[in-house]
């Protein structure tokens, strides 16, 4: 296996003739878990990314929300035998703590037994796991700072340009695993009639550090998910193994209390003291981090057609890039290199049908994902505070832990089990029909109950 950076030293065009090896497009998590699942079942692999190596970055390798790892996640690292590594640099999540504008706070357990969390992880670290995992493989090259920019799909070859070339390269077929904006999806569908839609959400989302106290212990409760729900914003945190809390604020972009209105330190200070102000004595380097800090965009994305005939697909956000509030993006990724390699197995002799099978099978889910991914949105800033809220879900736990197989919280479906999305969605919203029925019944009782005895009072 090789490591290539910037390979050539001079200005020219290099022409690849690789016909017996798979090329994938991106680098981050889902091409290097792909690459590694493909060259693991002895396949040739060649791996192209537009970034630089980010295993040699340090901290620059760039900022983004730490992950939830769930089931989907982990039968993904399993299949590869990263699983325990990837754990044991984790901190486990059985919970999400809720705090509310006067200081207080409640616990909401993510499942119905101890088996049912979440793990945080840092995205940059895994990221170079599957790497240094990939590179090990023989049968493997790495390409850093070779930016796709072309395809042609006539003559099955895909135009990368580097700081000094340009390579041409002609793959036995191709995987898009090149995130949110892919180039690769954008060439597969020129021309084919395909759909494509994405829609940005008016709220960015900023990165801040809860660090541990001199002692190195976290000044909150590590084993949990922070929240700081308002109705205008939201903070998020995330646990890391050093006692530290990666916290993520979501703010709208403009208009009032918005990351637009925020043009000095001092209104900055002015917006954690109205909606935050437990934060500000554990924020110690608050001003520093908010100007060195970018905003980021959040968006959703779906599209069809994910494959081109016999030699292209794409895998994760070039497909279905998702919201980060179910906390399902990276999740579903995975499972979408697993489903992508059933596939590939089930039509071993037609990767054309491979390729068909996978996007008929999965986009309906994903899709399905995507507007789940919005509604929990609302929950974390709205719902997650109300009684009313609380007492269904108590009662959506208790109904389970009675039926266990034939009722399933939504969270449980999505986070705890490898049911299909659109599966969960459509059995969540029956449940929710018959909780509604529940729930007003009771309230029809309680009434006339209450009435009866306010006539036999008069």
């Amino acid at each position: 296996m090789s490591t290539i950076n910037n390979q050539a030293n001079i200005t020219g065009i290099k022409q690849i003739n690789n016909n017996g090896k798979v090329a994938i497009v991106g680098g981050g998590l889902a091409g290097s878990l792909l690459a590694l699942m493909l060259a693991q079942e002895g396949h040739e692999v060649d791996l192209y990314e537009r970034r630089s190596d980010p295993r040699n970055q340090g901290d620059n390798a760039g900022r983004s929300i730490n992950l939830g790892l769930s089931k989907r996640g982990m039968n993904a690292l399993k299949l590869v035998g990263l699983l325990d590594q990837v754990l044991s640099s984790a901190v486990v999540m059985k919970g999400r703590v809720i705090h509310t504008p006067d200081g207080e706070t409640s616990y909401q357990a993510y499942g119905k037994n101890t088996d049912e969390v979440l793990h945080s992880i840092d995205r940059n670290e895994l990221n170079h796991l599957l790497l240094d995992s990939v590179d090990k493989l023989p049968g493997v090259n790495l390409y850093f700072d070779h930016k796709l920019v072309s395809i042609n799909k006539a003559s099955r070859e895909i135009v990368l340009n580097t700081q000094e070339e340009q390579v041409r390269v002609n793959p036995l077929w191709v995987v898009g695993a090149d995130g949110a904006f892919s180039t690769m999806r954008k060439e597969l569908q020129k021309g084919e009639r395909a759909d494509f839609h994405q829609e940005f959400l008016e709220w960015g989302y900023k990165e801040l550090t809860l660090p541990a106290d001199s002692n190195g212990n976290s000044v909150i409760e590590l084993d949990a998910l922070h929240v700081w729900p308002r109705n205008h914003c939201l903070f998020v945190s995330h646990p890391n193994l050093n006692g530290s809390h990666t916290l993520t604020l979501f703010l709208p972009f403009e208009g009032k209390d918005s990351f637009d209105s925020i043009k000095c330190l001092d209104e900055l200070e002015t917006l954690f003291v109205k909606y935050f102000p437990d934060l500000i004595p554990m924020l110690p380097s608050l001003k520093l981090e908010w100007e060195k800090h970018p905003v980021g965009s959040l968006l959703t994305t779906r599209t069809s057609k994910w494959n081109y005939d016999d030699w292209g697909v794409l895998v994760g956000d070039a497909c279905h890039a998702q919201l980060p509030f179910y906390g399902q993006g990276m999740n579903s990724a995975f499972e979408d290199c697993c489903l992508l390699m059933s596939a590939l197995k089930t039509h071993k002799e037609n990767k054309g049908k491979a390729f068909h099978a996978f996007e008929s099978s999965r986009r309906i889910h994903t899709n399905a994902l995507g507007q789940l991914s919005k509604d929990n949105f609302v929950e974390l800033r709205q719902k997650v505070r109300s009684p009313w809220f609380m007492a269904r879900k108590k009662l959506d736990l208790a109904i389970s832990k009675l039926w266990p197989t034939a009722w399933q919280p939504l969270y449980s479906m999505i986070a705890h089990s490898t049911m299909p999305y659109g599966e969960a969605m459509v059995k969540a919203r029956r449940q929710d029909r018959i909780l509604n029925v529940i729930g007003t019944c009771t309230l029809l009782g309680v009434t006339l109950v209450a009435g009866f005895l306010f006539k036999g009072s008069i």
